[in-house]
């Protein structure tokens, strides 16, 4: 369970129903895992909530029930809950909810609802629902709540960066010459684990030599030796909330071509930070890293993205990137209460690369980097 206080959770379960008035909604129903952690703290593996205007309806089975009734007896009680007992199907129980309601127009998150089902539900609600009930799809109703964090996430968030720093600071001492990838890899994990996270955010990446070249590269069983630039990405998931960090360490001193490389990715990093603002394009964000990497003659080998969001997963909006004609329609701003990362990288095939990234907060007068451990190149 997450342990967002009640008043937290009512406040999100406002700013959704807004969203549902201001399109006509009667109630939403809620299949994303992540979004029903953020409206009622459930960190389970199966639930559905339905919000309307004044209530919360909670579908779930035996195995989840105890935990959720001690939960209403604590500070972080989900204000509104409605516990609705799952004993055969989901999807039928969810349709004997909506059959029994005068809904008319009813929501989906369409990203998380399969074919099958939205067919299934429809004709169930035709057959046996109230006259004239429909389904209507609807795009990220919850994530737009989610984006801006309020004060118990990034409380959360920050000391969650504050644990993840202290593993990057003793991280450098788990590379040695002669390991494997995969030993530091796991040597990482345990530090993480033992930093008090619940577990890691994703699969740790430790890149060595020619493998850094690769941004997501699977530690393998090549043997960390001298003169490799090793990059390693790794991070931790904190009372269910996500942080992500990379620091990239010489294996034995740094020579010329590793140390101008590592410079400019240095540079596009503080370049990066440096425009972060609420009211700041996050496709000026982006541009600022690319334009650093650009001045070294590095603009081809930065390939991916300026940053993602953090949050209850680990890569949710914003996207800090290049605008996508096709897709990006509006020029959007960055706001406070927003959390993301700046990873800018170089990625030479056959050669090597470098990541550096860190975590930042949008405050209402500039940026806090929640994230704090040093940017100098390491040589072990």
């Amino acid at each position: 369970m997450s342990h967002a206080p009640s008043p937290a959770l009512n406040a999100r379960h406002q700013a959704v129903r807004r969203t549902l008035a201001s399109r006509g909604l009667d109630a939403l129903i809620v299949t994303s895992l992540p979004n029903i952690l953020y409206l009622t703290n459930f960190s389970g593996s199966a639930a559905i909530v339905v919000l309307t205007a004044d209530r919360l309806y909670f579908l779930t089975d035996f195995r989840y029930l105890t935990v959720l009734h001690e939960a209403q007896g604590t500070a972080s009680a989900c204000p509104g809950l409605e516990l609705i007992t799952v004993e055969g199907s989901y999807d039928a129980t969810l349709a004997g909810v909506l059959a029994r309601q005068p809904w008319g127009r009813i929501g989906f998150e369409a990203a998380h609802l399969t074919v099958d089902r939205y067919h299934w539900l429809t004709a169930t609600i035709d057959a046996d629902g109230p006259a004239g009930a429909e389904l209507i799809a609807t795009e990220r109703c919850v994530e737009r709540a989610r984006v801006r964090k309020d004060s118990y996430e990034i409380a959360t968030l920050r000391e969650a960066a504050r644990r993840l720093s202290a593993v990057a600071a003793a991280a450098p001492g788990e590379v040695r010459r002669g390991l494997t990838e995969r030993d530091v890899a796991l040597a990482i994990d345990r530090r993480v684990r033992l930093a008090g996270f619940e577990r890691p955010a994703f699969d740790t990446i430790v890149a060595s030599g020619p493998n850094a070249a690769l941004p997501h590269a699977r530690p393998g069983e090549r043997t960390i030796t001298e003169g490799d630039l090793v990059v390693l990405d790794f991070g931790g998931v904190y009372d269910s909330y996500c942080v992500d960090l990379t620091r990239t360490v010489s294996v034995g001193a740094a020579d010329t071509r590793a140390r101008d490389v590592y410079a400019a990715v240095r540079e596009a990093r503080d370049q990066a930070i440096a425009v972060v603002a609420p009211g700041r394009s996050r496709f000026d964000i982006d541009a600022a890293a690319r334009d650093a990497l650009g001045r070294h003659g590095l603009a081809e080998a930065f390939g991916h993205g300026t940053g993602h969001g953090l949050g209850i997963e680990v890569h949710e909006d914003p996207r800090i990137s290049r605008k996508r004609p096709d897709v990006d329609t509006e020029d959007e701003a960055v706001a406070a209460g927003m959390i993301f990362t700046i990873e800018p990288g170089a990625y030479l095939p056959g050669w090597g690369g470098v990541r550096i990234e860190d975590d930042v907060l949008v405050t209402e007068t500039g940026v806090e980097v929640l994230t704090d451990v040093t940017t100098e190149l390491v040589e072990i």
